[in-house]
């Protein structure tokens, strides 16, 4: 299996979109948005913390989700077919491709992170800047679930454009671009229970110096399971026409 995964993390590291959407556009908007009318005070400053956690948390989407892309092309052109007759077993197929989409989430994560540190010159302890690498990281893994859900039951147009969908309102409603306080209040409470918010606020409350909440933790498990029995779903029903 370790071949597979070495194999399809190479094939998403060497594709240009990925560079370019889940690399640098990340980087790009947070650039933008925290330079943009910068005044240089308290408020400046903490903003460029909070929109760096965001931004960081939506490049780690955005990689997460387009895994799913992957999966449903490689449905398309029968390279799940050749899989299903090769010795790896279905169950270490989709392990193995979760797995390669957690890797292929670091760059991002780490792009937006550099940026605020080299750039805006943001300052956290080591310990923060170690913890927020590894929270965001492995808290991506119910986006990579749904990702690959979408890519399995849905044709590669269809999940792309589902994908697309499913980055954008995810990114928007759980305040990855904007502040949630700054939210309509039955917006603010949809916003506080939605997977994206939870993810993000394991690096905010990181960033702040603190661990994060128990209500953090306990929504994205129940995500993480959602997701889960959707990816296998997905699966199965994919076994029967693939």
């Amino acid at each position: 299996m370790l071949e597979y995964i070495t194999l399809e993390v190479r094939r998403t590291l060497r594709d240009p979109g990925f560079v370019i959407f889940g690399i640098g556009m990340p980087v790009m908007m947070y650039l933008l948005f925290t330079n943009i009318g910068a005044t240089g005070d308290a408020d400046s400053d903490a903003w460029k913390i909070t929109s760096m956690v965001g931004m960081a948390a939506y490049g780690a989407l955005g990689a997460a989700l387009g895994v799913g892309t992957g999966v449903a092309s490689d449905k398309a052109i029968g390279w799940l077919r050749q899989l299903r007759v090769t010795p790896l077993a279905p169950s270490k197929v989709v392990l193995g491709r979760a797995i390669a989409g957690s890797v292929t989430v670091l760059p991002g994560i780490l792009a937006v992170l550099m940026a605020g540190a080299l750039i805006n010159g943001v300052r956290l302890d080591l310990w923060q800047w170690a913890a927020l690498t590894l929270l965001l990281w492995a808290g991506a893994l119910p986006f990579t679930l749904l990702g690959i859900g979408n890519g399995y039951r849905l044709t590669a147009q269809t999940t792309g454009v589902v994908n697309v969908a499913s980055l954008m309102g995810l990114a928007i409603v759980g305040g990855l671009w904007f502040p949630v306080d700054a939210f309509p209040g039955w917006l603010r409470s949809v916003a506080r229970y939605t997977p994206t918010n939870r993810f993000a606020d394991l690096g905010w409350s990181t960033a702040a110096g603190s661990a994060p909440g128990l209500t953090t933790v306990a929504v994205l498990v129940v995500w993480l399971l959602a997701f889960g029995s959707y990816a296998v779903i997905s699966y199965r029903r994919s076994a029967r026409t693939v």
